[in-house]
């Protein structure tokens, strides 16, 4: 082949002539590669960004693991508590949590709630092994101040799936569940009064009263379980547990 049959392979104007940069919007899709192998692409302002759909979005496998929370999870276990994050292994986080927000926020636009939700639970799982193994309380902080920013999207997405597989009912309380989650967040830094104020929990609030409203939805059960142990009305309580786990075996 001539170089310039190589020049003209490498070339990705047709790309990006057939999908067109929108500011402000998330645009990304699904296609498969040359292999068979499916992939994740999202338009950027000059370019795209190629994404794999399971493991590290960007296809490594630090010594041989499927992610670099794998990896150093093995590592720190070898080791003893003191285990203490080295500056590059912090850079090597760093890449690891936006590759991820990268897919998380393409799995989102893409109404691909399973996916999101898995990325999103590995994220909070890095800002944990993050915050347990920190060198610095700055380094910390830059990681943890989006910690309610990531249980909000993986509580926008659990919702959106159990409003699929379960209905508007499970969807609500996956909704009270993640503002509880986000509530615990600010109340572990002394800061509980900033939770009313996050735009974020309005949001949540917002999507979870649409839902009753579109859906018809009273009292869910949870919550009616909540008001009977607070009642002492105990027998109606045993009732909605067992209601609950039922609903729970079928989902």
């Amino acid at each position: 082949m001539s170089d310039r049959q190589d020049i003209d392979r490498q070339d990705i104007d047709h790309i990006f002539r057939d999908w067109s940069y929108q500011p402000g919007v998330i645009s990304a899709r699904l296609v498969h590669a040359d292999d068979g192998r499916e992939v994740l692409q999202m338009r950027i302002e000059m370019g795209l960004l190629q994404m794999e759909t399971t493991g590290r979005p960007d296809g490594e496998k630090p010594a041989g693991a499927n992610t670099y929370l794998e990896e150093l999870t093995q590592k720190s276990g070898a080791e003893d508590k003191s285990f203490t994050l080295t500056e590059d292994q912090c850079f090597e986080i760093d890449r690891e949590f936006l590759q991820f927000y990268h897919r998380r926020i393409c799995y989102l636009a893409l109404r691909e709630f399973r996916r999101a939700v898995e990325d999103a639970d590995h994220t909070l799982a890095l800002m944990d092994f993050a915050a347990a193994h920190s060198p610095d309380p700055q380094w910390t902080l830059s990681h943890e101040q989006y910690r309610p920013f990531v249980h909000f999207h993986r509580t926008q997405a659990a919702a959106m799936l159990e409003l699929q597989q379960s209905g508007a009912e499970a969807a609500i309380e996956e909704i009270t569940g993640g503002l509880e989650r986000i509530r615990r967040v600010y109340a572990a830094v002394g800061a509980e009064e900033r939770f009313g104020e996050d735009e974020l929990v309005g949001q949540l609030v917002e999507l979870k009263e649409s839902l009753r409203r579109e859906h018809h939805v009273g009292r869910t059960l949870v919550e009616q379980l909540a008001e009977a142990v607070a009642g002492e009305e105990y027998e109606r309580a045993a009732r909605l547990r067992d209601a609950i786990a039922r609903r729970t075996r079928k989902a």
